[in-house]
């Protein structure tokens, strides 16, 4: 029984230490991958300074394929390992020879470390690769956009020159604007002053008018003159306001 217990062990130390050594040379070839993609997006970054060709990474879709199939290798094995050294925990916790648990304790702390390690050094592969690889999107959809803009040169300086067209439009209706508000506030002020002239008159007319029956008449003549004038004056005002706003809008 214990021979048996302690060749399931080997066993599976064995398997462990196999997946080990094939996830060490998985991730060193996933990291010169993404060296390769690095250097290869420097160099094009370079290029464009220099010259307008707007050409993509040459093979970039082959090596994000490639990425694409190494990463899930690669996590293939990383749940593997993980599934041996939960095999080993189990051994170590129903193992029936006390004097051993220190020892293989020690072992599968050992395998569980080299585990840890491997998952931190592909993810950071990983996340390393994948922001390179946004960023050459990103900086291709902003070389696409440059492009799209110069051979659209003439629609958009047609466009401009209309919006400044418009622009200019609005700017002289709100100097319009503030020019007949200036007059409409010039022109209240005027009748205010000149109603504060004729209310004296009339005060002054309506004492002589007490006074002089006679006179009474045609004060009320003169009375009735001054309000259809008044009402002509401020139609007169108001269909010109009208008039302007109309002209200001339009």
């Amino acid at each position: 029984m214990a021979a048996g217990t302690s060749n399931y062990w080997e066993d599976l130390r064995k398997q462990a230490r196999q997946l080990e050594n094939e996830l060490d040379l998985k991730l060193v070839s996933f990291s010169k991958l993404c060296t390769s993609y690095s250097h290869s997006s420097a160099r094009d970054g370079r290029r464009d300074r220099y010259s307008s060709d707007t050409t993509p990474l040459l093979n970039g879709s082959s090596q994000d394929r490639m990425f694409e199939t190494m990463a899930i290798e690669i996590e293939q094995l990383l749940a593997r390992l993980t599934g041996i050294n939960d095999k080993m925990a189990e051994y170590t916790n129903s193992a029936g020879v006390p004097s051993l648990n220190a020892a293989l304790m020690h072992t599968l702390q050992r395998h569980r470390d080299i585990l840890q390690d491997y998952t931190h050094e592909f993810h950071k592969t990983k996340a390393n690769f994948t922001a390179i690889r946004e960023r050459e999107n990103l900086m291709g959809s902003v070389r696409k956009d440059i492009e799209s803009y110069k051979s659209g040169s003439g629609v958009n300086n047609r466009r401009t020159e209309l919006f400044l067209k418009e622009h200019e439009h609005l700017r002289n209706s709100d100097r319009l604007i503030e020019e007949t508000i200036s007059i409409a506030m010039a022109t209240k002020e005027n009748m205010t002053s000149q109603r504060g002239m004729l209310k004296s008159i009339q005060s002054k007319m309506n004492t002589l008018a007490n006074r002089f029956p006679a006179v009474n008449s045609l004060i009320q003549r003169i009375n009735l003159r001054k309000r259809r004038d008044s009402l002509i004056l401020g139609g007169v005002v108001g269909v010109c306001t009208i008039l302007l706003l109309l002209y200001a809008f339009h």
